[in-house]
C-alpha cells in the first residue's frame, strides 16, 4: 500500500511539474519571461538551415503576438508582421534556443500567407531583450539558394549561392555577431566573388579622417596589405583599419576599430563581445601587429593578422 502511495505521489508531482513547464503562450494573458524562454528547445551548434526548410524547423508550440510583445518592442516586431492589423493571423513559433554565458538567443519563425521569416532575438542573463535581426525567409523569388549557418561563437553566417554560366559557383556570405558594447548585431564577415571588379577595389572607410597625432598615418606592405591609423577622441586613442591578403589572395583579413595606447609605443585593440585581441607596436617608421585573441571572425582560418608594415611618407 505504501509503495502504491509513493508511485501515485510521484505521478502527481511529475504531472503538475509538466503543467507548470508547458504553460500556454498563445493567449492574451501575461506570462513570465522564463516560460517564454523555456518554450524554445535548446539547439546544438553548429546549426544550419535553408530557405527551403525554414518553416519545417519550427516547434509545434504557438506563441501569440500579444505574448511576444510583452518582451520585445512593437517597433522590432513590426519588421516581421508588417502593416497587418490582425496580429492573430500571424503564426509565431519557436525554432530553438542558443544558451551562452551572457544570455539566450531565441530563433523564432513568423509565418503569414505561406511565407515564413526567421529572426533571432537576444536576451541577456537578466532576461532583458537587447537586440535582434532577420536571418532568413522561406522564398526569395530569385535563382539563389539561401542558407544560414550558426557557428560556436555564435556568428550568424547568411549565404546565397548560384551556379552561373560555365557552372561557376557565385556566392555572397555575410556574418553577424552580437557586439556587447553597443548591444547590436554587427557585420564581421563579408565575402563575395559575384562582382570581381568590386572585389578588387578595397574601400578604406577612414581614409579621409584626420591624422595629426603622433602615430597617425598609412602603413603598407603593398596595395592589398596595409593599415590606416587616424586620430581618435584623444591623443591616447586612435582609429584604425587593417586589410591584408596572404597566400596569393587565398586568405584575407579585414578589421576596423579603435586602439588605445598602453605606454608610448604600445597599443591594444580589445572590444567587448569580440574575442579578438590585437597588440600594436610603433616605432618611427613601422607598425608591428600581433594577434593575441581569437580573431577568426575577421580573417580566414589559415592566416593571422601578424605582420610589420612600413609607414608611408605624407604627400
Amino acid at each position: 500500500m505504501q509503495r502504491l502511495y509513493q508511485v501515485m505521489l510521484a505521478f502527481i508531482v511529475v504531472f503538475f511539474a509538466c503543467k507548470q513547464k508547458n504553460k500556454p503562450l498563445d493567449g492574451e494573458k501575461p506570462v513570465k519571461i522564463s516560460d517564454l524562454v523555456a518554450a524554445y528547445p535548446v539547439i546544438k551548434l553548429p546549426y544550419q538551415i535553408a530557405d527551403t526548410n525554414v518553416q519545417k524547423r519550427s516547434d509545434t508550440t504557438a506563441i501569440s503576438y500579444k505574448v511576444l510583445a510583452q518582451f520585445i518592442p512593437d517597433s522590432v516586431l513590426a519588421g516581421y508582421t508588417g502593416a497587418i492589423k490582425d496580429k492573430n493571423k500571424i503564426r509565431i513559433r519557436p525554432v530553438g534556443r542558443i544558451e551562452k554565458s551572457n544570455g539566450n538567443y531565441l530563433l523564432t519563425n513568423f509565418t503569414q500567407n505561406k511565407r515564413t521569416t526567421l529572426g533571432v532575438f537576444f536576451f541577456n542573463k537578466e532576461n532583458q531583450y537587447l537586440s535582434g535581426m532577420e536571418l532568413l525567409k522561406s522564398n526569395y523569388n530569385d535563382n539563389y539558394a539561401h542558407t544560414m549557418m550558426i557557428n560556436q561563437e555564435p556568428t550568424f553566417i547568411i549565404s546565397r549561392e548560384v551556379l552561373a554560366k560555365g557552372s561557376q559557383l557565385q556566392y555572397t556570405r555575410n556574418g553577424f555577431a552580437l557586439n556587447e558594447a553597443t548591444n547590436e548585431f554587427m557585420k564581421v564577415i563579408n565575402e563575395s566573388n559575384e562582382d570581381q571588379k568590386k572585389a578588387n577595389e578595397i574601400l578604406n572607410p577612414i581614409d579621409t579622417f584626420a591624422r595629426k597625432n603622433k602615430w597617425s598615418g598609412d602603413y603598407t606592405i603593398d596595395k592589398k596589405n596595409f593599415i590606416s591609423v587616424r586620430d581618435g577622441k584623444n591623443t591616447s586613442n586612435y582609429l584604425f583599419f587593417i586589410h591584408f591578403e596572404k597566400n596569393g589572395g587565398q586568405c584575407t583579413g579585414e578589421l576596423k576599430g579603435e586602439l588605445n595606447l598602453q605606454g608610448d609605443k604600445k597599443a591594444i585593440f580589445r572590444q567587448n563581445g569580440d574575442p579578438c585581441v590585437i597588440d600594436f607596436s610603433f616605432d618611427n617608421t613601422t607598425i608591428t601587429v600581433r594577434e593575441q585573441g581569437s580573431c577568426g571572425n575577421h580573417r580566414g582560418m589559415r592566416c593571422l593578422f601578424n605582420d610589420t608594415y612600413r609607414k608611408k611618407k605624407k604627400r
